[in-house]
């Protein structure tokens, strides 16, 4: 095989191997700010768009829809309700959970968005898509500024 730079798109080039993929993921600024304020002082920000009047949670730099910059952080609520759920049985390893846990898509109040998170306090036969649910922080001394700084969601 050659490795010559290939510039016909018709003719394909192949490696067998494994090939190692590190990465790190950052927040951002919109995302910095957002954890920030969730850490420091237990508040949910999002962004908002005059021009298409869509508020982004989480919140984002630009609109999606008319590209405009979001300079206009409002607070939301930490309150939501459940729009979908799965269950987990195994941990992020594969390895089976004594109990499964309950994964969910909160769409939280007031906004065009939400989060995906734990939900506690419920057991997988009451949980309802539409169920009403409010954030649950953890202690400040055990936040760092990330999605985990929310313990879970519970019913409201």
């Amino acid at each position: 095989m050659s490795f010559d730079k290939n510039t016909n798109p018709l003719k394909l080039h192949h490696l067998v191997g494994d090939m190692e993929a590190d990465y790190i993921y950052t927040p951002g600024v919109a995302g910095d700010k957002f954890f920030k304020a969730l850490r420091d002082d237990e508040k949910f920000l999002a962004t908002h768009c005059e021009s298409c009047n869509h508020t982004y949670m989480p919140p984002r730099m630009y609109c999606e829809r008319c590209f405009s910059k979001l300079d206009k952080w409002v607070e939301a609520e930490s309150t939501g309700v459940v729009d979908t759920y799965s269950l987990a049985h195994e941990d992020r390893d594969g390895e089976k959970l004594a109990e499964p846990v309950i994964v969910a898509f909160i769409r939280i109040d007031k906004t065009d968005g939400g989060i995906i998170h734990q939900l506690g306090g419920v057991d997988h036969e009451s949980v309802k898509i539409g169920m009403k649910v409010k954030a649950v922080l953890k202690d400040k001394s055990k936040r760092t500024g990330g999605l985990n700084d929310i313990d879970h969601f519970a019913p409201a």
